[in-house]
């Protein structure tokens, strides 16, 4: 028993030596889910940039075979200008933090079902010229890089504006669709899940440089919408 012990005792304080963080993956070290976080920001922006520049048209509904809640569900996410107003939207209450997210959560989509009851209903006598939306993008850029300390008042307005806004849109495509209904509620919960997630990923960030980084990804979004507004605008002249 006193040889097991002289034995067992060294290897036991050699161990107790070594601390387990030594032995932590590169993954879960501090600092690796924002990097992740922000990286995902930036490509997500630009792939709606990208997907947005050539062809800045509205976005008509999509039939995806599932049925027409599920086209709905998928209309966000197949409509580049209503998406990047939503991530613009997120990352502008995301970096005034957790109460802002909350507002955000809560107003876009009640907004947004106002504005689709509101469109499909001065469809036949109402326009919203390609212009508009590309004006929206770009102002949403541009508060998302500048990143001015506006408070829950304010975000909240903005988020009224544009859910009016980008609701009134869809309601007008989905004016000449069947089961309408159920295409409005899939878009709102597509709203719903997607600014939840969205929104609390942003809320997390408190890294100086990730910071920086929400703000170039502005930056990208308001290049997108004065891309839309000069393509909008070339047969004017």
């Amino acid at each position: 028993m006193r040889k097991h012990f002289q034995i067992a005792y060294p290897i036991k304080r050699a161990t107790r030596k070594f601390n387990v963080q030594h032995f932590r993956p590169r993954d879960f070290r501090p600092g690796f889910n924002q990097r992740f976080r922000v990286l995902f920001f930036q490509l997500a922006v630009v792939l709606l940039v990208l997907s947005g520049l050539p062809e800045p048209a509205y976005a008509h509904l999509t039939n995806t075979g599932f049925g027409p809640f599920y086209d709905g569900l998928a209309h966000l996410f197949l409509s580049p200008a209503d998406l990047m107003h939503v991530i613009a939207l997120a990352l502008l209450a995301g970096l005034r933090g957790p109460y802002c997210g909350r507002v955000i959560l809560f107003v876009l989509p009640p907004a947004w079902l106002a504005g689709i009851f509101f469109g499909s209903l001065l469809a036949a006598q109402a326009t919203i010229p390609m212009a508009a939306t590309a004006l929206i993008t770009f102002t949403l850029g541009v508060l998302v890089a500048v990143n001015r300390p506006f408070p829950p008042a304010v975000v909240g307005g903005i988020v009224v504006i544009v859910g009016l806004f980008d609701g009134a849109r869809n309601g007008i495509d989905l004016s000449h669709v069947a089961s309408n209904f159920l295409v409005t509620a899939g878009i709102v919960c597509a709203l719903f899940i997607f600014v939840s997630l969205f929104t609390g990923q942003v809320t997390k960030i408190r890294a100086f440089w990730a910071q920086v980084s929400v703000r170039v990804a502005g930056s990208w979004i308001a290049a997108a919408g004065l891309f839309m507004l000069g393509w909008a605008t070339r047969g004017i002249n």
